[in-house]
């Protein structure tokens, strides 16, 4: 790994530790083809789009080398901290997860999957800013 991303990953955690006040730092979890069966959409079981969960979810497609990704990555922090105990935000590594970045046609990261308890899902592509995001938690997973 180059030295600048280590020095700059290294730098990121500590600022957030700081900001954060010395608070537990917030892990999305990352999903595999397993865990996004059981918490998402079981394509094994079903034909039709039915999703898993109980609370609204986003899911952030993305890679370790994409740097669009990690200016969004503080971002889905951020959100899950503010939507706490109403939406669950998830990451899906699209390296490791090629199957499932593929079954959801990812073509760009990031890539930023959002999906209301009824209803379809909807993907909104790139390193947008946070405000957009909080208007798709309002609109699509109809979250306030």
């Amino acid at each position: 790994m180059d030295k600048r991303v280590i020095f700059i990953t290294v730098l990121a955690i500590i600022i957030s530790s700081c900001l954060a006040g010395g608070e537990k730092t917030i892990k999305l979890e990352h999903l595999n083809m397993e865990t996004f069966k059981q918490n998402i959409f079981d394509f094994e079981k079903n034909r039709e789009w039915k999703y898993e969960g109980e609370l609204p979810a986003i899911i952030d497609f993305y890679a370790d080398w994409c740097a669009p990704c990690k200016r969004v990555a503080p971002i889905m922090i951020e959100l899950s901290e503010e939507y706490k105990d109403k939406i669950v935000i998830y990451k899906i590594n699209t390296e490791d997860q090629r199957e499932l970045a593929s079954m959801f046609g990812i073509r760009s990261i990031p890539s930023i999957l959002f999906i209301p308890v009824e209803g379809k899902p909807q993907m909104l592509t790139g390193a947008l800013p946070k405000e957009t995001f909080k208007e798709a938690i309002e609109d699509i997973l109809k979250v306030k």
